[in-house]
């Protein structure tokens, strides 16, 4: 039996044919995503991939990891927030229409949560939290091998967390700080708020380091920038971990997982900057009863964590 795993993302488009029982793929497809022609375009790059695939041998159930909320029961996507077109989309169903392939549907971070917790940095342990931080932040939460909360409209979001009780619009959120977009925001935000002179040196390096405008500072300028010693740099992006930390804090505090697995692009950021703090921020603020009770470490899979998850997804389906 063959099993197929697609991650549809915001920028690009994987699927993978791989043997049901092992997972070993026996061919992969890789490309990249044009947000201008919407989820039609996607559908249709997603269309001839499959058919590509298929070609190349049966396939007996399909998994699709998609870059946004859906409704795990009915496989319907609620919307994307980088491509438009997919608000209240019928994935599963017109995937078993066009191809003619069982599918079950699920969005990205928890596909990637249940690949990490299977195959990937939380194999040895019986529960595992996973987050990612990226250009937002998500998480999944797997228990056994079962990913928790699929019947729910959302779940172990916590890149939604308010971090406060002074945060009372929906949109001040701890994605809002700590993700790579939000990072970016923060610092854009101080900047403009400066007085004329103000740091002037600094703040000269700064807009220099994205060619002279601001709306392309990105997460990666940052993290150069503090290397290279800016401390408006390393105080923003020590605001960010530290406000990860606290959402983790509460995370361990109210589910108790024995590892919490951190993935994504800021993620990767050197380990003084990031991962260090990020662990001392979660013990601060932690529920005590669980101090040294859990432990942190970096995802394991890399590009192909939701293709992965997405392949695990369509086997567990064969065998309900």
């Amino acid at each position: 039996m063959k099993v197929i795993g697609v991650e549809i993302g915001g920028t690009k488009l994987q699927a993978t044919l791989a043997d049901a029982e092992t997972l070993e793929a026996i061919s992969s497809l890789r490309e990249q995503i044009d947000p201008a022609k919407g989820a039609e375009g996607i559908r249709r790059q997603l269309g001839a991939m499959i058919h590509s695939l298929t070609a190349q041998g049966e396939a007996d159930a399909m998994g699709i990891g998609f870059g946004g909320p859906v409704d795990a029961k009915t496989g319907i996507t609620t919307k994307s927030h980088q491509v438009e077109g997919w608000d209240q989309f019928p994935l599963a169903h017109w995937c078993r229409e066009e191809f003619g392939l069982p599918t079950i549907v699920r969005n990205d971070c928890d596909t990637a949560a249940l690949a990490e917790a299977s195959l990937g940095a939380g194999q040895d342990y019986q529960s595992s939290f996973y987050v990612t931080v990226g250009s937002g932040i998500g998480g999944g939460y797997v228990v056994d091998g079962n990913l928790i909360g699929t019947t729910r409209p959302a779940f172990a979001e916590i890149g939604h967390l308010r971090p406060g009780v002074g945060y009372r619009e929906a949109g001040e959120t701890v994605e809002s700080q700590a993700s790579g977009f939000g990072i970016a925001q923060q610092l854009k935000h101080w900047l403009k708020t400066l007085d004329e002179g103000e740091n002037d040196e600094e703040y000269r390096s700064i807009v220099e380091r994205c060619d002279g405008n601001l709306d392309l500072l990105t997460t990666r300028h940052i993290v150069e920038l503090a290397q290279g010693g800016s401390g408006m740099c390393q105080m923003v992006l020590a605001d960010a971990v530290d406000t990860l930390g606290w959402a983790i804090a509460q995370v361990i505090t109210l589910m108790a997982p024995e590892v919490v697995i951190v993935g994504g692009g800021v993620s990767m950021m050197p380990e003084e900057l990031f991962l260090l703090p990020l662990k001392q921020h979660v013990a601060a603020f932690v529920f005590p009863p669980l101090s040294n009770r859990y432990e942190i470490v970096p995802a394991a899979l890399g590009e192909s964590v939701v293709v992965k998850g997405a392949l695990l997804l369509a086997k567990q389906s064969l065998t309900k």
